[in-house]
């Protein structure tokens, strides 16, 4: 057969070229897209518009936490007091219990309506502390209850006094902080008496507290 080499040449180059062409069309091309929107993964978690936290909360958790644990410590007062009119062997220290019965009640019922004004449910039964403290001394009587209570009555209200100061500076509701000033001056007031009462037992009482001295100011 009579072939035509120039055309034999041209089919061949045809043949090459072809599948380059198509390859770079291809790889031209924009990738096929998905229509369907992309939805954000669930467990990623939404970045907050701002990341300051306001400090009221915090101050009124702070202040239903004093309401409640200062309604406690009074309400173990009036307890433990009852309990010194009754098993007490010396006179000052029956007092004192008695003077703890009227003064806390006065505060517990002081506190009550601030304490219902910030929607704090106050505690109705003593702490576990103060429940088993009580058991204690309701198990003893004349002067190993006197002891005892005069212990305990030195370090309750040392730490008391220091947690109704720092209330009343630092709290920012006005009849809070007029009550713990209150408060304070109360629990100041009988500091001194229970201090006086411990180191005519021979009990140590501590010297300083919360820099300020543990004998009534001078007038």
């Amino acid at each position: 057969m009579n072939c035509d080499p120039i055309r034999i040449i041209l089919l061949g180059a045809a043949t090459f070229l072809c599948p380059i062409a198509l390859f770079a069309q291809s790889d031209t091309m924009p990738p096929t897209t998905n229509n369907t929107p992309t939805l954000p993964s669930q467990n990623r978690s939404p970045v907050p518009e701002s990341t300051g936290m306001s400090s009221d909360p915090i101050d009124a958790i702070k202040d239903k936490m004093f309401l409640r644990k200062a309604a406690a410590g009074g309400l173990a007062e009036v307890q433990l007091g009852q309990l010194a009119t009754q098993k007490a062997g010396a006179e000052d220290v029956k007092d004192f219990g008695q003077k703890m019965v009227s003064d806390h009640t006065a505060l517990n019922n002081e506190m009550a309506p601030i304490a219902d004004s910030l929607g704090v449910m106050l505690p109705k039964k003593l702490t576990k502390e103060d429940q088993a403290e009580y058991d204690k001394l309701n198990g003893m009587s004349g002067d190993d209850f006197d002891k005892e209570y005069v212990v305990f009555m030195v370090k309750d209200h040392h730490q008391d006094l220091r947690e109704f100061r720092t209330e009343a500076i630092n709290t920012s509701d006005p009849a809070l902080k007029n009550a713990a000033d209150r408060g304070a001056k109360v629990i100041y007031a009988h500091m001194i008496m229970i201090d006086k009462i411990a180191r005519e037992k021979g009990i140590a009482t501590p010297g300083r507290h919360g820099g300020k001295p543990d004998t009534p100011p001078t007038q």
